[in-house]
């Protein structure tokens, strides 16, 4: 990539493109709904899906937000967010494994930085939170200069994002213990990584993120090589990938633990981890926010586990297309 300054994410299943600051491209957006879109911005709450000019207005407006209140892409980059703001989040979960030494890197993706390979929590949190999808981007030399001060390794000084490359480079650097955040269309990189895990003799956590649109050969290989999986707004994942489930946290946008190592990794987020670390892998089990079960904390948030056949929908999740047929609970 040249010198030009770009950077393109998915949001509320459009393409957005970012260019010095400003959006100069939306696409028409799929997706209708949004639980946790209409939580964090009450925009989305009075248009209706078919709207779809409407519908980039708010997507434009929401971007807009992040770019001057949090300079995403942009020299004035703030990392400073503490708050568990989104329960279940793949940062969030990150960072509080950080924080508890149980990894002891994070291979991640940051906008004007690229592949990044961290051991700081609050710097995993301060990527992650309140950013989407990142497909490509563009060095900011602000970011790259903040990440490296952190103590951050960014893997390519052009931005590149390559989390085999990365996860490649944290083995070289002599981590035993990784998680690594993958989107769900380079779910083809999953069973590389499991290639190195087993070459190495670490762990590696794979984490399948950003799957909203994906084929079904994608969703196989996640269901055949990653340990948790967020649902986004792919009813055909919650259908394929439920049933494999030991784990499901959350009926609105499912997140699916499917390996006993997911679990262990879960329970880090838990305050009551040895009710997460003792549950039985020949079992199903839900989390939730309904009061049934036994009462749990997960990154602060009050919950309840109890044993359910998977995946269990809710009335509240993403519309995409056509949704898979299963039970609403």
């Amino acid at each position: 990539m040249d010198n030009r300054d770009i950077h393109v994410l998915k949001y509320f299943s459009s393409f957005v493109s970012v260019s010095n600051a400003r959006i100069i491209n939306i696409t028409e957006p799929a997706l209708t709904f949004c639980p946790l879109a209409e939580h964090l911005y009450k925009d989305f709450r009075s248009v209706p899906g078919n709207e779809k000019e409407a519908l980039k207005v708010v997507i434009k407006k929401t971007i807009e937000s992040k770019i001057r209140d949090y300079g995403f892409f942009t020299e004035k980059r703030n990392f400073s967010f503490d708050d568990l703001s989104i329960p279940y989040g793949a940062s969030e979960m990150i960072g509080l494994a950080l924080r508890k030494k149980a990894i002891d890197a994070a291979v991640v993706v940051c906008e004007g930085a690229g592949t990044v390979i961290t051991s700081n929590p609050n710097v995993v949190q301060g990527i992650g939170a309140r950013m989407n999808s990142l497909l490509l981007t563009s060095p900011i030399k602000g970011i790259i200069q903040h990440l490296k001060s952190a103590g951050c390794r960014v893997v390519f000084e052009n931005a590149l994002i390559d989390q085999i490359r990365g996860i490649e480079e944290a083995l070289k650097a002599g981590y035993k213990s990784i998680a690594v955040t993958i989107c769900g269309h380079s779910a083809e990189d999953l069973r590389i990584i499991r290639s190195l895990e087993k070459e190495y003799g670490v762990s590696i956590i794979c984490l399948a993120v950003c799957t909203t649109g994906i084929p079904k050969d994608k969703i196989d290989l996640i269901a055949d090589c990653a340990d948790l999986v967020w649902s986004c707004a792919s009813s055909d994942l919650r259908g394929i990938i439920g049933p494999l489930a030991i784990l499901q946290l959350s009926r609105q946008i499912p997140v699916f633990v499917l390996t006993k190592k997911g679990i262990n990794f879960v329970s880090e987020y838990a305050r009551e981890e040895e009710i997460i670390k003792s549950l039985d892998i020949k079992k199903q089990y839900l989390v939730s926010n309904k009061p049934n079960g036994r009462p749990v904390h997960l990154g602060g948030f009050k919950a309840y586990i109890s044993e359910f056949k998977l995946p269990v929908s809710s009335r509240k999740e993403p519309v995409l297309g056509d949704k898979s047929e299963y039970a609403v609970l």
